[in-house]
C-alpha cells in the first residue's frame, strides 16, 4: 500500500512538472495567466463604458384613509380633509441602459422610467447626469432617455435575427443596485411570447444568463461585443429563465423615438382566428394548407383596400410562413404605419398574393412624451382624436391637447389637473398640436402659466416645477 501511494505521488509530481514545462515553453504570458483566452472579460471591458445605471424617483401618494374616501366625489367636496390624510412620498427605482449615440441618447426599458419625476444616470467612471425622457414604445417596453454630453462611449448594435439557440451571450446591468455586473449564459429560445404586468409581449429572446431586478434595460451582448437584446423580464422564482427585447426591434424604431417621441405601429384591420383541423375540413381546404383564417375585415381598413376578404387564409407575410394568430400579430406589430407587406392568401383553393400598405391604428393616441417637463409634472397629453373627444365630451370647437393621464401624487394632480382637461395656451403660445405643446414647454422656466378648458369653461393655472 505504501509503495502504491508513493507511485501515485510520483505520478502527480511528474504530471505537474510536465504542465509547468509546457507553460514555460509556450511563453511567459500564458504561464502567468492561463485564463487569458476568456473572451467575456475582454467583451465586458469593451462595452462597460457605454453601460449606465439608472436611478429614478417617482412621487406617489399614500393614503391613510379607507378606500371609500378615495372616491372622486369625496375628494371633490372634502379636498382639504382628503389632502390632510394623504401623503406624497418618493418611490425609488433602479434599472440599466446603454448609450447608442455619442450625444447622450440612451436606450432602456419603458417600465424603468415610466412615471419618473427624476431620472439620474451614472456612468462606469462615476459621473452622474440628470436625464429626460425623449421617447417611448410601451408596445415593446422600450424608452429613450437623454443626458447632456458629447463624445460619450457607445455600444455596437448587432443583428438579433442571426442569433442561434445555444449561442453564448453576456448580460450586463445593475442588479439589486450592484453596479456594472456581468452574467453569462446562452440563447435558450427565440420568438417567445411573455406576459408582464397584464401586457403581452411577442417575439422575445429567452436566455439563461442571470437577469435580476435592476438588470432591466441593460444590454445582452454576443461574443463579438455587439448588443443583440435588451434585458427585460424574468419569471419570478424560476432560475435560468430571462427574456430580452431583440435589438432589431430597437433599430427599427430608434429614429422615430428620438424624432417624434413615439412609434406608429402598423395596422392591418382584420379579425382573425386559428385554422383548426375541423375548420379546415368544414371549409373544404387541403390538409396541407396552413395559416390563419380571416373572420372579418374592418370598414375602411388597409385590408379592405387590398381586397382581403372573409374566409381568406393568410399563410405568409413577406414570404415567411405564419401558422397561428399570434405569429401573424407579431409580424404585423413589428411593422410601422406606411410599411408595405406582401400577404400570401389561400382563396377558393388558389394561392394569391396581395400587397398591403399598413395604416396606423385608429385607437392609437398621438401622445406627447418628448418633454422632461411633462415627466416632472406627472401627466401625459394627447392630440384630440375623435375617440378622446367623445370620451371626454370635448366639442369640435375646442382646439388644444387633452390630458389623458395624471399620476397620483404628482405636481399636476396637486394643481387640480384632471383627465379630460384641454390645454389651450401655454407660456403665451396657442397649443393645437403636440408640436405646439413641446415648443411652448421649451420656453418655460421653473414657473409657467397655462389656459385650460374644462367642461365648457376656461381658467388659468400656474405650475412650478421645483
Amino acid at each position: 500500500m505504501r509503495s502504491l501511494n508513493f507511485l501515485k505521488g510520483g505520478l502527480r509530481t511528474a504530471f505537474a512538472a510536465a504542465i509547468l514545462s509546457i507553460l514555460v515553453a509556450q511563453g511567459p504570458s500564458l504561464a502567468q495567466d492561463p485564463f487569458r483566452g476568456n473572451p467575456f472579460a475582454e467583451i465586458f471591458e469593451s462595452i462597460k463604458g457605454a453601460v449606465v445605471n439608472i436611478d429614478t424617483v417617482t412621487m406617489v401618494r399614500r393614503s391613510l384613509l379607507p378606500p371609500f374616501f378615495d372616491d372622486p366625489v369625496f375628494r371633490e367636496f372634502f379636498r382639504e380633509e382628503w389632502e390632510r390624510f394623504n401623503r406624497v412620498i418618493p418611490r425609488r427605482g433602479a434599472g440599466s441602459g446603454f448609450i447608442v449615440r455619442e450625444d447622450g441618447y440612451i436606450v432602456t426599458n419603458f417600465h424603468v422610467v415610466d412615471g419618473a419625476q427624476k431620472i439620474t444616470v451614472t456612468m462606469s467612471d462615476g459621473r452622474s447626469f440628470e436625464a429626460r425622457l425623449v421617447g417611448k414604445d410601451p408596445e415593446f417596453d422600450l424608452a429613450v432617455i437623454r443626458i447632456d454630453g458629447r463624445g460619450l462611449p457607445t455600444v455596437k448594435l448587432g443583428d438579433s435575427d442571426s442569433l442561434r439557440v445555444g449561442e453564448w451571450v453576456m448580460a450586463v446591468g445593475n442588479p439589486y443596485g450592484l453596479e456594472h455586473s456581468a452574467t453569462v449564459g446562452v440563447i435558450s429560445a427565440k420568438g417567445r411570447m411573455i406576459q408582464v404586468g397584464g401586457r403581452r409581449f411577442q417575439n422575445f429572446i429567452q436566455t439563461d444568463a442571470a437577469i435580476n431586478p435592476g438588470n432591466s434595460g441593460g444590454p445582452l451582448v454576443n461574443l463579438n461585443g455587439e448588443v443583440v437584446g435588451i434585458n427585460t423580464a424574468i419569471i419570478p422564482y424560476a432560475q435560468g429563465i430571462g427574456f430580452a427585447v431583440p435589438i432589431n426591434v430597437v433599430k427599427q424604431v430608434l429614429d422615430d423615438l428620438v424624432r417624434f417621441g413615439g412609434v406608429k405601429r402598423g395596422w392591418l384591420g382584420v379579425h382573425i382566428q386559428d385554422l383548426t383541423p375541423e375548420l379546415r375540413e368544414a371549409l373544404g381546404l387541403d390538409k396541407d394548407v396552413m395559416g390563419v383564417l380571416v373572420g372579418d375585415v374592418e370598414e375602411g381598413s388597409p385590408a379592405q383596400r387590398a381586397d382581403i376578404r372573409r374566409g381568406d387564409v393568410i399563410s405568409k407575410v413577406d414570404g415567411e410562413q405564419v401558422r397561428t394568430t399570434g405569429e401573424l400579430v407579431a409580424r404585423i406589430r413589428q411593422k410601422l404605419a406606411g410599411d408595405r407587406v406582401k400577404l400570401t392568401l389561400v382563396r377558393e383553393g388558389r394561392e394569391i398574393v396581395k400587397e398591403v400598405v399598413l395604416g396606423a391604428r385608429p385607437d392609437e393616441e398621438t401622445v406627447g412624451t418628448g418633454s422632461d417637463v411633462e415627466s416632472k409634472l406627472g401627466m401625459r397629453v394627447s392630440e384630440i382624436t375623435e375617440e378622446l373627444a367623445s370620451k371626454f365630451e370635448i366639442p369640435s370647437s375646442v382646439r388644444g391637447v387633452a390630458v389623458v393621464e395624471v399620476e397620483r401624487g404628482s405636481i399636476a394632480e396637486a394643481r387640480g389637473i384632471r383627465r379630460g382637461d384641454v390645454f389651450l395656451e401655454v407660456n403665451g403660445l396657442k397649443v393645437e398640436k403636440l408640436e405646439d405643446w413641446n415648443r411652448a414647454l421649451a420656453r418655460r422656466n421653473d414657473l409657467f402659466a397655462a389656459l385650460v378648458w374644462r367642461k365648457g369653461r376656461t381658467f388659468w393655472i400656474s405650475m412650478r416645477l421645483s
